[in-house]
């Protein structure tokens, strides 16, 4: 089990630190349906705006030069003061270019708006700071795995503040709010692992809310599926949970023995810890269960109650294997040895 675990979270931590090829100096690689018509519309307002640019300010260049005051008291020349042809011709143009991002735009939108029938629904949630991914079987998981060339529509909702949940390489951006649900999608396709990122600032480790998200070749996502459902069957308690652990706390704790948002797990339990505004208290399986579903209850002194309630989202044998983990977390490195 020892030498199990630092691979499980690697695993479960590691995030794409490399861009897949295909991408520009401007945009990443395009890994959806919708990307190619999202980096048509950008670019076509982009270079023209790039023209009008290049225009205005090489007429003003011009214009500075050809009628400035050569002779000290020298009086301007007279120059006609209205020119129709001009005036209709600067006019009709940009009512045209507009006229057109707007169609582009908005048939764009509509395209993402209104996801296909036949589209598989995957719940995903925001609270700080990461996102939860629920899948059609009733999976929990911290990943975003989809299969290639399957539309995929994304129910957002958030537990606490205003999130935005975003796909650079799917083109792919929407809010998840607290109280209702906004819904997106996509249709992947390339296969390989890209960054899902939180895009609207929600607090002070809004930059660690990244989420690993995974295209899976044809067959391949219903094997991960039903692999990662059962867990148990292939490891032990203690292995599932240092997996439930870097997946779910690693944007708040550590298990090195530093702090951080909160306290760390390392040679935590079965030791006294403060309680703010309350007598100290021993880290037992209670005190566990208690602080994952119920977090504002017992505060460790010194930490503030930021962190969110997991009830609902973590099953009891799940809460029992993160309890072994950080029993294992308790003992010197002589005592976890096989």
């Amino acid at each position: 089990m020892n030498a199990l675990l630092p691979n499980l979270l690697a695993q479960a931590t590691s995030l794409p630190s490399i861009a897949p090829e295909g991408g520009s100096a401007w945009m990443p690689p395009q890994a959806s349906g919708h990307a190619a018509e999202v980096d048509a519309v950008f670019y076509f307002i982009y270079w023209v705006s790039v023209f009008f640019f290049v225009l205005i300010v090489a007429l003003m260049v011009y214009f500075v030069l050809r009628y400035r005051r050569r002779v000290e008291g020298e009086l301007p020349r007279l120059h006609s003061s209205h020119s129709l042809a001009l005036e209709v011709t600067w006019t009709i143009i940009p009512l045209i270019l507009v006229i057109v991002m707007f169609y582009v735009g908005f048939r764009g939108f509509m395209d993402l708006a209104n996801p296909p029938g036949q589209a598989m629904d995957i719940y995903v949630t925001g609270q700080k700071w990461l996102w939860t991914f629920k899948y059609p079987n009733g999976h929990d998981d911290t990943e975003l795995h989809v299969p290639i060339d399957t539309p995929v529509r994304l129910i957002l909702a958030s537990n606490d503040v205003i999130h935005s949940f975003y796909i650079p390489a799917f083109r792919i951006k929407k809010d998840a709010v607290p109280g209702r649900y906004n819904k997106m999608w996509f249709r992947p396709t390339r296969t390989g692992e890209y960054l899902a990122l939180c895009s609207e600032f929600c607090g002070t480790q809004h930059s660690d809310m990244r989420a690993r998200v995974v295209v899976h070749e044809p067959g391949l996502y219903e094997k991960w599926l039903t692999d990662v459902s059962d867990p148990f069957k292939t490891h032990t308690p203690a292995e599932v949970g240092a997996l439930l652990v870097s997946r779910r706390c690693s944007g708040c704790h550590t298990v090195d023995g530093r702090a951080h948002v909160g306290p760390t797990f390392r040679g935590i339990f079965g030791h006294e810890v403060g309680i703010k505004g309350q007598p100290s208290v021993i880290v037992d399986e209670n005190y566990i269960r208690e602080s994952i579903l119920t977090p504002s209850a017992k505060i460790v002194a010194g930490f503030e109650n930021v962190m969110p309630t997991f009830k609902g989202q973590l099953k009891d044998q799940e809460i029992t294997a993160i309890i072994e983990y950080l029993k294992t977390l308790s003992k010197s490195p002589e005592e976890r040895s096989p």
